[in-house]
């Protein structure tokens, strides 16, 4: 199962969702005005979440007779609408999650929407945080392989917390060898690959991998 999460971002950093639509077997959910922007797409979520606040009447009069699955909760609440569908997601056990429309906007939902992430880590899915310009994830330590992308001219590692310790880059324009990251530097920015593929690796700590393009 493949699960794709749109929430009400920007809609000018949004992609071409439907390239991302593998199979008919895919789950699409809306978080909030997501739905709307789903919807406007010419994609029908299978599920919704949020307290709607984000959408006007008539938006939501729509939402309401799409025939969707609707989890509507108050806007006084604990967690933000992301977390609760990111949460939904997770318990259905797929083996991806993209995440659109979380970045851009209130810089407050778009920090949180990438700490987010961290509830993802020790899973099996495969999770990222897609923009037009951007791909974020979240890695442990191991040893991975990183194929060039046209669409990406960058890829950059950042301690999500504390020091990551031993990273190692290999086949990149600035290679690294069991060097020491810690949250705040900015060492391991921008770099590239300089092959059709590299390898980086690390022993300790967690890397906030960011592929990106201008």
């Amino acid at each position: 199962m493949k699960i794709r999460i749109v929430a009400g971002g920007p809609h000018h950093l949004i992609p071409e969702l439907k390239s991302y639509e593998t199979s008919s077997e895919d789950l699409w959910i809306g978080v909030d005005r997501g739905t709307f922007i789903l919807l406007e797409k010419g994609i029908k979520p299978d599920y919704a979440f949020g307290d709607f606040d984000s959408v006007s009447a008539a938006e939501k009069e729509i939402i309401l007779k799409s025939d969707i699955v609707l989890n509507q909760y108050q806007s006084e609440k604990d967690q933000t609408d992301m977390e609760l569908a990111l949460q939904w997601a997770m318990d259905q056990k797929p083996e991806e999650i993209f995440l659109f429309g979380a970045t851009g906007g209130r810089l407050d939902h778009e920090m949180m929407n990438i700490q987010l992430l961290y509830r993802t880590i020790s899973s099996n899915a495969e999770v990222k945080i897609i923009d037009i310009k951007n791909e974020i994830s979240l890695k442990l330590p191991g040893i991975y392989t990183i194929e060039r992308e046209d669409h990406y001219t960058y890829i950059s590692f950042l301690a999500f917390q504390g020091e990551v310790k031993g990273i190692t880059l290999i086949g990149f324009k600035y290679p690294l060898n069991k060097a020491s990251l810690k949250i705040g530097a900015s060492l391991c920015i921008s770099n590239e690959l300089v092959n059709k593929s590299g390898t980086y690796s690390f022993d300790s700590g967690i890397i906030l991998m960011v592929k990106s393009h201008d």
